[in-house]
């Protein structure tokens, strides 16, 4: 047991034998450690597809999601990949999104439907109101009316004496955003086809007033049409403004003027109060006599 031990010592004690040893350990760890990384880039992980394309605001399901397999070198390529269904299922495509067919999905494209407010509206500065104008494909010159062009509103309509009113309206008038019927923005997908069903605007009150004032006045057959203008018009946009002076004052003497509910109903209470005061005085009188 001793010339064993001994025998091992001398053995070991050998630099030939000891760099032999480094040298195979180190051959074998390289080949472990390769063997494995190998494994690990071409074994397939299961990986959720957009099955058709998705448009902006679309809800997704079980229907939209296919899957297929993917080797781990591809995946961790990319942190920002969805590899759950279940991260999906219910998810909204974030606005102004289109994921295309067959594509993997990111996390910057899926959001809660919840956490997708619409900007349009909530974005409108204060003392400004939305207003929505009707349109249709022919209105809007088949549908080359795109968002943030500036364009003219113009009026149409017959005056007291059923003779037609045509003239620039508003000039100058900032489009925020084309709705379909459905409420969704026509220009913000590629893979359907959606048709204009609404301009909106952001106005002044004052102006919000005497546009939909002008919409009412059905017995006059007034209409009032979009106008669009040349990318220059866009480019160096002029102040928003009433351009016609004659048919603003038209569409207000058909109109009833509203006085201020508060102003109304402090003048009310003054006027109970004076009678409540006047009343006191006649009764004070009485007793005296």
């Amino acid at each position: 047991m001793g010339n064993l031990s001994a025998n091992l010592k001398k053995f070991l004690s050998n630099k030939n034998t000891v760099t032999i040893i480094c040298v195979v350990a180190g051959i074998l760890v390289l080949y472990i450690g390769y063997t494995w990384r190998v494994n690990d880039a071409i074994n397939p992980t299961t990986i959720p597809y957009a099955k058709t394309a998705l448009s902006s605001r679309h809800v997704i399901t079980n229907d939209d999601i296919g899957y297929m397999e993917v080797s781990n070198a591809v995946i961790s390529k990319s942190t920002n990949m969805i590899r759950n269904a279940n991260q999906l299922i219910g998810k909204e495509v974030m606005y102004g999104t289109t994921i295309p067919q067959n594509s993997f999905f990111y996390t910057e494209t899926i959001v809660s439907p919840d956490s997708q407010p619409d900007s349009t509206i909530a974005d409108i500065p204060d003392g400004y109101t939305l207003f929505d104008l009707p349109v249709d494909l022919h209105s809007t010159y088949g549908n080359s009316i795109f968002p943030g062009n500036y364009i003219d509103l113009w009026f149409k309509g017959m005056n007291d004496y059923n003779r037609l009113m045509y003239t620039n309206l508003i000039s100058s008038i900032k489009v925020l955003d084309v709705r379909d019927s459905q409420g969704q923005s026509v220009f913000e997908t590629s893979t359907e086809k959606r048709t204009p069903a609404d301009l909106l605007f952001a106005v002044p009150d004052d102006m919000y007033s005497l546009l939909r004032k002008a919409q009412y006045l059905t017995s006059y057959g007034v209409e009032i049409i979009p106008v669009p203008r040349n990318k220059n018009y866009t480019a160096n946009p002029g102040e928003t403004e009433v351009a016609s002076d004659y048919v603003k004052n038209f569409i207000l003497s058909k109109t009833e003027v509203i006085p201020d509910e508060e102003m109304s109903s402090s003048s009310s209470n003054n006027n109970n109060n004076n009678n409540n005061n006047d009343d006191e005085e006649e009764d004070n009188e009485d007793i005296e006599e």
